[in-house]
């Protein structure tokens, strides 16, 4: 089992000789995409979906309805390698992958809602959670938790609560692009005093695996 964090929310999974990545956003290039057999999209925002990303790779893609329209759009040459999802859908991408979730959070009442993925992989037996941009649980174990960072919709104390409620034993920060370097210094205070001993909560360099 492999995962390599990318750019802010670029996630990429590899075991079993299958290559799966999730967002490869504003913030990733090309070469998350290299070798890949599918790309996962949570939701349409830029800081996870890129069109000019997805025209370097022949990679199948998987994301929800609102996503693909977009892409529809924007990559047409990318249509026949797209495959939509939905909340409960189980895939079989090599690796099992399961959808959870429906919509993004709440960036301000006044903003309208976008809707929104996470996937949980299953990498041999070890299962893995990327929410996008939410904090829906997953109604299972989870192995090890992507939990968002930083973001306009986050306080540091939803972050911890979240990581709290999925109870990971490891926790990779994604979506880390918003706070300044002091400022995830002092959520890797508040996880690490918080979390107790039996959860440990890392944030890695862009093109760094998880140990």
């Amino acid at each position: 089992m492999r995962i390599t964090k990318y750019g802010h929310a670029c996630v990429r999974l590899e075991h079993a000789g299958v290559s799966l990545v999730v967002d490869p956003g504003l913030f990733a290039d090309a070469e998350v995409l290299a070798g890949a057999d599918a790309v996962l999209i949570t939701h349409e925002h830029p800081d996870h979906y890129q069109p000019e990303l997805l025209r370097t790779s022949s990679a199948a893609i998987y994301t929800i309805d609102a996503v693909a329209t977009k892409i529809r759009a924007e990559i047409p040459e990318a249509v026949d390698r797209l495959h939509v999802v939905a909340p409960g859908d189980v895939l079989d991408l090599g690796l099992r992958v399961e959808v959870f979730g429906e919509q993004h959070a709440v960036i301000h009442p006044d903003l309208p809602r976008f809707f929104n993925s996470g996937y949980l992989f299953d990498l041999g037996g070890s299962t893995v959670f990327h929410p996008g941009d939410a904090l829906d649980l997953p109604k299972c174990t989870v192995d090890v938790l992507m939990v968002p960072s930083s973001a306009p919709w986050l306080r540091s104390a939803d972050a911890v609560d979240f990581a709290r409620a999925v109870g990971a034993p490891t926790n990779l920060a994604i979506h880390d692009r918003v706070y300044t370097e002091f400022g995830h210094g002092v959520l890797d205070t508040q996880m690490k005093a918080l979390l107790g001993s039996e959860q440990r909560y890392l944030r890695v360099p862009d093109g760094t695996d998880l140990d």
